[in-house]
């Protein structure tokens, strides 16, 4: 019995001209597998953009047959202390490579690493840089410490555009042989964000009932609003009709499933996005200050409903 992959693992680019934008990321990495020399590295950029299908496919690239016998790969979130350090990296990095010149390890999300595993790990980087080359991957580079940070070529890695995702997307949905509408492919690139992974695992759940399907299925398995839906809360806070934006709240909420989070993150989306008509720049400005400090108090662990409700009631101050 063959087990079916899931499609983010199946489609994973096998090859760096596979991966999809980061064109500059791309070519130097390229270029790097020419010369068959490759420095310290440290991947920066928010998830699911290509990081570690970059790492992975230049080690492919590099060792062919010999991929899995000299490239690890480890997850910081789940081993962050100074052990998994003096441990499993140290042992793996002090051995010779098998027909290659060098090792990789690579280190996902590794600003999730403690100070002390950090520190470490620079000293470890630094006794075995004749057998083994370190690529670190992050969301946040800051999280990186600076000599950390010194001893790595850093890479950028930006957010997917629209087109990018969707040019992606209609590859897949040929192979699987889908027949998704334009709109359907618009609300996966929305619900995304930029995120070609979670783009592909929502084409996959959207899929999963009907080959054929619609906008109304993506936002359903992605648990998002329309933006329309989002655009009228707010537009009702802002003329003053407090209940009646109470209810679109009573469905993002309780209709879609939207967590607070969610709520608030899609609420930002669409007054950034707003025609200037319909919100000046001027009532931006107090919006997205009263969003700032709703959203910091749902990370406090404020009451969700309770902290939204007094967001819209706060937007009434700004009543046209």
């Amino acid at each position: 019995m063959t087990v079916e992959l899931p499609w983010v693992e199946k489609y994973r680019p096998e090859k760096l001209a596979e991966l999809v934008g980061q064109k500059d990321a791309v070519s130097r990495l390229q270029s790097y597998v020419q010369k068959h020399n490759v420095p310290n590295m440290l991947f920066s950029g928010p998830a699911g953009v290509g990081k570690t299908s970059a790492a992975v496919a230049l080690a492919k690239e590099l060792f062919g047959k010999e991929f899995s016998r000299n490239f690890l790969e480890l997850n910081a979130s789940d081993s962050r202390g100074i052990d998994v350090i003096r441990g499993r990296i140290k042992d793996f990095a002090r051995t010779l490579a098998f027909s290659a010149d060098f090792k990789i390890i690579f280190l996902d999300e590794s600003d999730a690493l403690t100070s002390d595993a950090q520190n470490a790990l620079r000293r470890t980087m630094e006794k075995n840089t004749k057998t083994t080359r370190f690529i670190l991957s992050c969301n946040y580079s800051s999280r990186i410490i600076e000599p950390l940070q010194s001893r790595c070529v850093v890479f950028r890695f930006r957010p997917l555009q629209a087109k990018e995702i969707e040019g992606r997307l209609l590859e897949i949905a040929e192979k699987e042989k889908l027949k998704p509408d334009k709109k359907a492919l618009e609300a996966i690139e929305y619900a995304s964000m930029g995120d070609m992974r979670k783009a592909v695992n929502v084409l996959q759940a959207a899929s999963a009932l009907n080959k054929t399907f619609s906008e109304e299925t993506v936002f359903n398995v992605c648990s998002r609003a329309k933006p329309q839906e989002v655009k009228e809360m707010i537009q009702l806070a802002l003329k003053g009709d407090f209940l009646e934006a109470r209810n679109l709240l009573d469905k993002l909420m309780y209709q879609h499933g939207m967590s607070g989070e969610d709520v608030i993150s899609q609420v930002y989306r669409e007054v950034m996005a707003s025609d200037e008509k319909l919100i000046p720049s001027k009532t931006k400005v107090g919006l997205v200050d009263v969003i700032g400090e709703y959203d910091f108090r749902l990370v406090e662990g404020a009451n969700e409903r309770v902290q939204l409700e007094a967001m819209l009631a706060q937007f009434m101050r700004f009543k046209k």
